[in-house]
C-alpha cells in the first residue's frame, strides 16, 4: 500500500522526530531571532555563529526543523541559476550577474564542506544532472538552454546526443541530453536535520511548535510568547504566505512526488542510470528524479499546482490526481518499473515571486531580513541566502551583498481568484503544449510562452 503524505519519504526513510523541541516558554530576548527552522533559517544561524559565537540566536518554528521544503525536496544539489538573468541585469551589471552565476555555482562544494567538517551523513554523492529531451521541441530547448548558460559562464554544462545518453540512462525515443557537471544527489531531510543538529550545539536555540503570529521592527509575537531581537529574519520561503500581512507576497506553488519501491537488480540493467545522475526532461510541465541510495527511483513534478487562497498542503499530503500523473512520468521514462509498487507519496511548497526571481536582503531600518523564491532550487540556494544574510546581518561589505539580487523587491501578486486562474491556465497551458509537441513532433509550441507570459515566467 502507497503511503501518502506523512511529510515526505525522506522522513519515513530515517524515521519522524520522535520528540519535539522545546517551544518558546514565554517571552525573551535575543540578538537575532530568526523565523523558519529549514535550510535557510539554520544556514543563516550557522554562518552567524560562524562569524560571531557571542550572538544569541534564537529560531522559532511552527512544527519541527525541516518540516517544510528543506524535507520534502527532490535532494538535487546542484548550483544552478534557475531565474531569468536579463530580470537581474535590468538593475545591475553584466559583470554583477555573471558573479552571481559563480556564486550559485560554489554552492555545491561549500554544502560538501560543511557536511564533511561537521560530521553530516546525508547521502551526499557527486555526480552529474542529465536533462533530457525525447521530442524534436524538447532538444531544441535543450540546446537553447544549454547554450544560454555557457554564455553566462556556466563551462560545466553541455550537450550530448542521442547514443551517449542513452548510454547513461535508457529512456524510450530519448534524442539528447544537457549534462551539468559538478552536482551532488542527497537525502535531504538527512541534511536538514544534521544541521539542526549543528547549530544547537554551537549554541543556537530552536524552538519548535511555535508559531508566529505577527513580526515587527524589533520584535517577533508568537502564540507562545515574543521574542525581541534587534534582527529579525524571515526564512520561511513557500510558507510565508501563512505570516499575517504577507499573504500576496510570494506564492506556495505546490510540488509533489512519488518513491518507488527498491528495485531488483535486473532492471537496474535494463535502465542503466549507474551514474546515478539526477535527471530531468525538458517538457514544459518538466519532472525531477534521483535514483536513491537503497535503489528506488523518486518522481517529482508540478500537479494540482497552486490552491486557491494560498493555501498549504496538510503534512505533505497530495490528491490521487497529482499521484496519477507522476506514476504515468515514471512507467514513461522507466517501463521496466511499471510491475513495482508505489511506496510513497507526498507534496510540499515553493516560494515563487511574481517575477520568479530569488532574492535576499535586509532593511537597514526595520532591521527585518528576507530570503527565498528560490522557485524550485532551494537545496543549493539557502546556502548562499545563509552567507549572504550572515553578511548582511553584521554589517559588512562583501562580494556576496553586492550581487544582484540583494535588496530586490518586486511587486506582489494579484489578488484571488486572479491567482488561482492564472497559474492554473499557465500549467493547464504547459500540458497542452507537451501534448501537441508530442504529437505532432514538431517545433516547440507557442502555447507554452503564452502559459509564460500570463504569470510573468
Amino acid at each position: 500500500m502507497t503511503t501518502i503524505g506523512d511529510i515526505s519519504f525522506w522522513y519515513a526513510d530515517i524515521g519522524l522526530p520522535q520528540t519535539r523541541r522545546a517551544p518558546l516558554p514565554g517571552d525573551t530576548t535575543a540578538d537575532i531571532c530568526i523565523i523558519g527552522a529549514g535550510y535557510t533559517g539554520l544556514w543563516s544561524a550557522f554562518y552567524l555563529k560562524k562569524a560571531d559565537p557571542s550572538l544569541r540566536i534564537v529560531i522559532c518554528e511552527k512544527t519541527f526543523a525541516g518540516f517544510g521544503a528543506s524535507g520534502r525536496n527532490g535532494g538535487w544539489l546542484t548550483g544552478g541559476f534557475a531565474w531569468n538573468h536579463d530580470r537581474y541585469l535590468a538593475t545591475s551589471t553584466e559583470s554583477a550577474v555573471r558573479a552571481m552565476v559563480q556564486a550559485m555555482n560554489g554552492t555545491v562544494d561549500e554544502i560538501i564542506r560543511v557536511a564533511e567538517a561537521e560530521g553530516i551523513s546525508a547521502d551526499i554523492l557527486r555526480t552529474d544532472e542529465l536533462m533530457v529531451a525525447t521530442t524534436p521541441a524538447q532538444l531544441a530547448r535543450c540546446e537553447a538552454e544549454t547554450a544560454h548558460r555557457r554564455h553566462w559562464g556556466e563551462d560545466r554544462v553541455h550537450m550530448i546526443g542521442a547514443g551517449q545518453t542513452a548510454s547513461r540512462v535508457n529512456i524510450p525515443g530519448v534524442l539528447g541530453a544537457m549534462v551539468v557537471e559538478g552536482v551532488a544527489r542527497i537525502q535531504p531531510a538527512k541534511l536538514v536535520r544534521g544541521l539542526a543538529q549543528v547549530v544547537e550545539a554551537m549554541g543556537v536555540t530552536i524552538h519548535e511548535e511555535t508559531e508566529v503570529t505577527a513580526l515587527a521592527p524589533g520584535r517577533v509575537t508568537t502564540h507562545r510568547g515574543t521574542v525581541t531581537a534587534h534582527t529579525i529574519l524571515r526564512c520561511t520561503e513557500g510558507f510565508t504566505a501563512t505570516l499575517p500581512g504577507l499573504k500576496r507576497e510570494w506564492l506556495p506553488l505546490n510540488s509533489a512526488q512519488i518513491a518507488t519501491e527498491p528495485l531488483p537488480p535486473e532492471v537496474w540493467a535494463q535502465i542503466g542510470w549507474q551514474g546515478h545522475e539526477i535527471l530531468g526532461d525538458f517538457a514544459n510541465a518538466y519532472c525531477y528524479c534521483q535514483r536513491t541510495r537503497e535503489g528506488r527511483i523518486t518522481v517529482g513534478a508540478r500537479g494540482v499546482p497552486y490552491r486557491f487562497g494560498s493555501a498549504i498542503d496538510t503534512s505533505g499530503i497530495p490528491d490521487p490526481e497529482t499521484i496519477r500523473r507522476l506514476t504515468a512520468i515514471l512507467h514513461t521514462h522507466f517501463p521496466a518499473a511499471k510491475p513495482y509498487r508505489i511506496d510513497h507519496a507526498w507534496c510540499g511548497v515553493i516560494g515563487v515571486p511574481r517575477d520568479w526571481c530569488a532574492t535576499a536582503g535586509l532593511d537597514p531600518v526595520t532591521r527585518i531580513g528576507w530570503a527565498g523564491g528560490y522557485v524550485g532550487v532551494g537545496v543549493s540556494t539557502s546556502n548562499l541566502s545563509g552567507r549572504t544574510l550572515a553578511d548582511l546581518t553584521l554589517g559588512r561589505q562583501t562580494d556576496l551583498t553586492r550581487l544582484p539580487w540583494v535588496n530586490r523587491r518586486v511587486r506582489k501578486w494579484e489578488p484571488e481568484p486572479l491567482r488561482w486562474l492564472g497559474v492554473h491556465s499557465m500549467y493547464g497551458l504547459y500540458g497542452m503544449a507537451d501534448r501537441r509537441e508530442t504529437a505532432r513532433r514538431g517545433p516547440p509550441s507557442r502555447l507554452a510562452k503564452f502559459g509564460n507570459w500570463l504569470t510573468g515566467r
